[in-house]
């Protein structure tokens, strides 16, 4: 099902091959996620291969992922084609239309088998929906085209990890059933050998082998959609007063990421959550209460797939004029992309884009610009350096802000001048900007939780001494820890077996 941890046991498989010398790329056929990234050629593709191949050791490619569907409301989503967006379909369209895309999928696959042993696939949801099993292109109809075998993965921490398996193997036919060659189950808490006599039935019943049980890993790695378990996380409310912070006296700094109900692209703060140790709090609120409650240093309106919806539901929750009185007050706010149009005085979409054709919806007004949603989408990766900042913001003065932009729309100065820049600067403690990544580059992230602090009379206690963090490296970590973690639990010799490759790839081997 969804959410059972396939996503990360890909880019764990793809660390594990990568090094043992093997050439590996990840593969999705069809992603539906709101989570996405450009490519340095100017494609969209889904977040979660970029994770993969990262963790691959290469870089990222439209190849990865050809399909990307990014929900529009709970009916419709835009179709993303070979990193380009083709139409907003409803369900029944898309499900009709999708035996067309089969073409674009295998010679994505094709191309990018050229340069690799190893594609590690990663299915979507499900593989037994037996509704959708006409027309699959994604799960076991997807391994049938290119004669893949499988693991079949469950997840335990939810409960009825053996119904899930057993369920599923039995509601494969006998070809798709007979591309099962091991079962896993994720996400385990507890003592293994408790779980043997159910895992020896689930053998016999299954008539497939258990390749292995993979414990509860808390890594910080980018997630796939909004089933991220980031948003449930209860932030550490605990305030210092002043003082140098140390890390067991709680949280210095409050950082609120407002849950969009379309929300896209909260991987742009997955840096701040590396700061834990240093008393940053980074949590997600969708209430006007639990932004009172919590009392946050920072606000940060997020992406958005649908920005006048978006910005409707800000206004109908109470959350619009909470930001703007928080501003008011001096309180420091970010808008990224979506988050930024919302932030100027309106925002209208003429030719339908989002919502009606010719609406208009009046912004939060804390920039003095405004924005107009065009059906072309921007989607290109970009390097600049930040000038002119003041106020709050003077500490972003000659650093790079670097990323990727993906919206549709320009935006416009009061003169009716395009905005062409890096960020804009509404006030001193309002910024907007299309950047996505613009947190990730450099020390940008840790010297903003250092100036929020320091507004507070806080210095944060910077670990090792060091004030800079390498979040490229972090993340590299992260990687090797998911394939240490997998070698251990997982019988790879079976994996190998079955991929038909030996464990190590020698100076002599073929490419496969």
């Amino acid at each position: 099902m969804s959410n059972v941890g396939k996503s990360l046991l890909v880019a764990g498989l793809c660390r594990i091959l990568k090094q043992d010398g093997w050439r590996v790329a990840p593969f999705k056929s069809q992603n539906m996620a709101l989570n996405s990234f450009v490519t340095s050629d100017g494609f969209e593709m889904g977040r979660a291969q970029v994770m993969q191949a990262e963790a691959a050791g290469i870089e990222p490619s439209v190849l990865m992922n050809p399909i990307l569907l990014k929900p529009t409301s709970d009916r419709k989503s835009q179709v993303i084609v070979n990193g380009k967006a083709v139409a907003n379909m409803d369900a029944r369209d898309y499900f009709e239309y999708k035996r067309e895309l089969v073409p674009a999928i295998m010679d994505a696959f094709r191309n990018l088998s050229v340069e690799n042993d190893v594609i590690v696939i990663e299915g979507a949801g499900s593989p037994a929906e037996i509704n959708l099993r006409e027309n699959d292109i994604v799960n076991m109809g997807l391994a049938e085209m290119v004669d893949s075998p499988v693991l079949l993965v469950g997840d335990i921490d939810r409960g009825g990890v053996f119904a899930q398996l057993l369920g599923t193997l039995d509601l494969l036919s006998e070809s798709e059933r007979a591309r099962v060659k091991g079962l896993v189950i994720n996400k385990f808490r507890g003592d293994v050998s408790l779980l043997e006599p159910g895992l020896r039935e689930l053998e016999v019943r299954g008539r497939v082998p258990v390749t292995g049980v993979v414990p509860y890993m808390k890594l910080r790695v980018d997630d796939e959609d909004s089933l991220t378990e980031r948003f449930e996380a209860s932030p550490n409310v605990n305030v210092p007063s002043t003082g140098v912070i140390v890390p067991s006296t709680g949280v210095c700094v409050k950082i609120c990421v407002i849950r969009l109900p379309h929300i896209s692209n909260f991987s742009d703060f997955s840096v701040f959550e590396t700061f834990e140790s240093m008393g940053v709090s980074l949590s997600y609120i969708d209430s006007a209460v639990e932004l009172k409650k919590l009392s946050p240093d920072m606000i940060i309106l997020p992406g958005s797939k649908n920005t006048i919806g978006d910005l409707r539901w800000l206004k109908e929750c109470g959350l619009s004029d909470a930001v703007t009185e928080f501003a008011g007050r001096g309180g420091i706010v970010i808008g990224i992309c979506g988050g930024f149009q919302m932030l100027g005085e309106w925002v209208s979409d003429p030719f339908g884009v989002e919502v009606e054709k010719g609406s208009r919806e009046e912004g939060l007004s804390l920039l003095k610009l405004h924005t107009e949603l065009e059906t072309e989408k921007i989607t290109t990766q970009v390097s600049r350096k930040i000038e002119g900042a003041g106020g709050f913001f003077e500490f972003l003065n000659g650093k790079t802000a670097a990323g990727y932009e993906i919206h549709a729309g320009k935006t416009y100065f009061e003169d009716g001048k395009e905005f062409v820049g890096v960020v804009d600067f509404g006030s001193h403690n309002v910024l907007g900007t299309y950047i996505h990544g613009f947190f990730d580059e450099g020390d940008i992230a840790l010297s903003l939780v250092k100036a929020l602090a320091e507004q507070k009379g806080i210095s944060l206690l910077v670990e090792n001494g060091s004030h800079k963090v390498d979040y490229k490296a972090f993340k590299e970590s992260q990687y090797d820890l998911l394939a240490d973690t997998l070698r251990k639990s997982l019988d790879m010799k079976s994996i190998y077996k079955v991929i038909g490759l030996p464990e190590k790839k020698e100076a002599n081997n073929e490419q496969i």
